[in-house]
């Protein structure tokens, strides 16, 4: 299992919401890219990135820091999203050096122009399926649809998607602990590998996560920006189980 960091961009700055709340904002850094350079080099086996301007506005917002990024960890895959809401700007992601874009509002919305792009680029796309009681929110997680999160997912079966991230808005965040029993549920009925997202707090997650072996990678913030575990601690923790 993947331990995957995430680095959450929103002004230039590296930040974690509460819940997904942009009124719930802390900030843990102005250098984005110097900290992903730190993860690639103690080991990350991916780096996460998020525009959360852009997820917010529907236009990407952090083009400049977002390439910064990518230069700096060359050599480490980096999947990104926020605000992705065409199929040029899939392209031009990939042809930055982003390893995996994230779709997560663009599915709900025009699910065959992703279907399309999927084919275009096969095992480069990751569904992104952020959950708030269950129903899939988009658009920054500024509104929740009626879909529920296994009705998205099997309207993409057959498609050459890389991979389904599922966070647990209510979790995202939190230090509560992720949702191991829903990410797994989902996973069971999943023919994509599943990356958990969402309240990851201590090792121990991390182990139950692993130990599951349902599961493909868990995507890390808070807690490692709170000094709960470093990175190595954590990679360390997952190749024990």
């Amino acid at each position: 299992m993947e331990v995957i960091p995430a680095i959450d961009l929103r002004g230039g700055r590296l930040v974690r919401l509460a819940q997904g709340d942009y009124s719930r904002e802390t900030v843990y850094g102005e250098e984005p890219a110097r900290v992903a350079a730190a993860f690639a080099a103690a080991g990350a086996p991916r780096v996460h990135v998020v525009d959360l301007d852009g997820a917010r506005a529907g236009d990407p917002a952090h083009d400049g820091v977002i390439r910064e990024i990518l230069e700096a960890t060359r050599g480490v895959p980096v999947q990104t999203g926020g605000g992705v809401r065409s199929a040029r700007r899939i392209a031009e992601l990939l042809e930055w050096g982003a390893d995996r874009v994230v779709i997560g509002t663009l599915a709900l919305e025009r699910p065959e122009l992703v279907r399309e792009s999927a084919a275009r680029h096969p095992g480069r796309l990751v569904l992104g399926l952020d959950a708030n009681d269950g129903r899939v929110a988009v658009r920054g997680w500024k509104e929740t649809s009626t879909w529920r999160v296994e009705e998205v997912l099997e309207s993409f079966a057959g498609v050459p998607l890389a991979a389904v991230l599922h966070t647990d808005i209510a979790r995202d965040g939190m230090l509560s602990g992720p949702n191991l029993e829903a990410t797994v549920a989902l996973a069971g009925r999943s023919e994509f590998p599943v990356i958990a997202s969402g309240g990851v707090a201590e090792l121990s997650d991390l182990e139950r996560l692993a130990r599951s072996g349902a599961v493909a990678g868990v995507v890390v913030g808070r807690a490692l920006y709170e000094g709960k575990f470093g990175l190595g601690e954590a990679l360390e923790a997952v190749a024990r189980c």
